[in-house]
């Protein structure tokens, strides 16, 4: 009687049993050359039987893990580096959310004998981090077993760096975009409307010196070595500000943001300038997703701790894929080198503010993208 197939969104999700993995890890330990080759590299490297499991690792692997190959021994990658989703479903490779890991698709490709290479970025449970990885995938054979070479370089700084500087750019030109879009109200505004578009051209045209300023900042926020510039920031004014820095956004022509009347009357003490951007994406976002003619809201709410949560609702829900991607550097609807505002959203929100970002999106009640901050950073 043939076994039922255990439950799966994605790749099988049948393990080998303990002896058959010991089996193939004794056909791998029976090659010294093999071993000597794998432990000299410098990078983490295991070996994957059929069924995704580790049934070898080299030395950089046991060290970066901190464990010893007993520990792995039958684990799969996603399970040997505490991956949020592992433990769901039937184990890694199996949930929904695998089904965009650039790892279990690498792996995935070679099962089926061809090589692959693909960037990936897992979620760690914990500590509660973000592993950015280049992951390679290649078949190999031998006695008569079918094993995966997985080979992964942590390439977070690089990435950062890159994204850094792409969400600086992105910026300045929805804030110049923005200055744009003033100047050709402003032709042809009556002499009534001048003066209050006047005063949002000269506050958008601060806020775009003072992107250009923050390129020198970028630096530091590679490192992790960034100084904030905490200054008061009384919420309902900012959000009022933000709602009227975005109707001169393109994204914004026959769409209105509308300022919740139930802000909180409080303020935080963050950094004003990156707040700005972190909203100003999460309303940007917002805008993209309408048709002509909806209204965005933007609200804030007292959260737990003293802290406070600010959010951007629209009324569109997002296919199931993009929410799987959402705060994924690597994704974008956009093509090369856009779609990086849910990323920034996050990077800033968790790494500078000190803050949470999180997002819901369903039917009935649309999509919010929502920051939690603490009622005050302090800089270092």
């Amino acid at each position: 009687m043939a076994k039922t197939p255990l439950p799966t969104k994605f790749l099988p999700a049948e393990r080998a049993t303990d002896e058959e993995a010991h089996r193939q890890h004794l056909a791998i330990a029976a090659i010294p050359l093999l071993r000597s080759f794998l432990d000299a590299m410098p990078n983490l490297v295991l070996m994957l039987n059929e069924h995704r499991q580790i049934v070898y690792a080299n030395k950089v692997a046991l060290d970066t893990l901190g464990v010893g190959l007993e520990a792995l021994m039958g684990k799969r990658p996603g399970e040997a580096v505490n991956c949020v989703h592992a433990h769901e479903e039937s184990g890694c490779g199996t949930t929904e959310f695998c089904t965009t890991c650039g790892a279990a698709n690498a792996i995935a490709c070679a099962l089926q004998g061809k090589p692959d290479a693909r960037e990936c970025r897992i979620q760690v449970e914990a500590p509660s981090v973000d592993l950015d990885l280049k992951v390679w995938a290649t078949p190999f054979r031998h006695e008569g077993f079918s094993f995966t070479v997985f080979v992964a370089v942590d390439i977070s700084h690089e990435k950062r760096r890159r994204v850094l500087e792409r969400i600086f750019f992105h910026d300045v030109l929805n804030t110049a975009g923005g200055v744009k879009g003033l100047s050709e109200i402003m032709i042809e505004s009556t002499p009534a409307e001048f003066p209050e578009l006047a005063k949002l051209l000269n506050l958008s045209s601060e806020r775009l010196v003072d992107e250009i300023l923050s390129q020198r900042d970028l630096a530091a926020m590679e490192t992790g070595e960034y100084r904030p510039n905490p200054t008061d920031c009384p919420l309902k004014t900012f959000l009022e500000t933000m709602a009227g820095l975005s109707a001169t956004h393109e994204a914004a022509k026959g769409r209105v943001v509308v300022v919740e009347p139930s802000v909180p009357a409080g303020s935080i003490v963050t950094d004003r300038a990156l707040l700005m951007r972190v909203v100003g994406n999460m309303i940007k976002n917002a805008l993209e997703a309408e048709p002509s003619g909806a209204v965005i809201r933007i609200g804030a709410e007292k959260a737990e701790a003293g802290c406070y949560a600010l959010w951007v609702r629209n009324p569109s829900v997002m296919p199931r894929k993009i929410q799987l991607q959402v705060f994924q550097k690597s994704f974008s609807t956009k093509g090369e080198g856009r779609g990086l505002g849910t990323y920034s959203i996050k990077l800033l929100t968790e790494r500078f503010l000190k803050g949470k970002s999180s997002f819901t999106s369903a039917e009935g009640a649309g999509t919010e993208f929502r920051i939690t901050l603490p009622p005050s950073i302090q800089a270092p």
